[in-house]
């Protein structure tokens, strides 16, 4: 199976910004589809943001696809989140996940591996 191991989260300002990381081992990092979640207390995990296997295609919520960006290094084996202009709105866990297949999917069902999650806590 693949293991996925978040980090980078903090306490930031609003407007700052601010970059996460997942690192994933155990298989072939190149065959996965990787997407982010988040998940604040008392509320739904919701899609942030997904990328394909090759990094060529890309997808967001319409929440955040002005403000965040995701990018992978398969070398690495690790997914970015990159969050710019950053809101108390976007104070969550936020999760990273990883699915076979080649579908850009938002639904958490649809992916079977996840990591830990690190936190991100937005203050106004």
């Amino acid at each position: 199976q693949i293991q996925l191991s978040e980090s980078g989260g903090g306490l930031m300002q609003a407007g700052g910004s601010l970059r996460i990381s997942c690192v994933a081992s155990g298989r072939t990092f190149r065959n996965y589809v990787m997407a982010w979640f988040r998940q604040a207390p008392g509320k739904e995990r919701e899609f942030v943001a997904a990328i394909s296997r090759e990094g060529m295609d890309t997808s967001a919520s319409d929440s955040v696809k002005d403000r965040f960006a995701i990018s992978r290094d398969n070398a690495k084996d690790t997914v970015y989140l990159y969050m710019n202009a950053l809101k108390p709105g976007d104070t969550a866990a936020y999760y990273c996940a990883a699915r076979l297949g080649s579908s850009l999917l938002q639904s958490p069902s649809a992916y079977g591996a996840w990591g830990q999650g690190t936190q991100v806590t937005v203050s106004s």
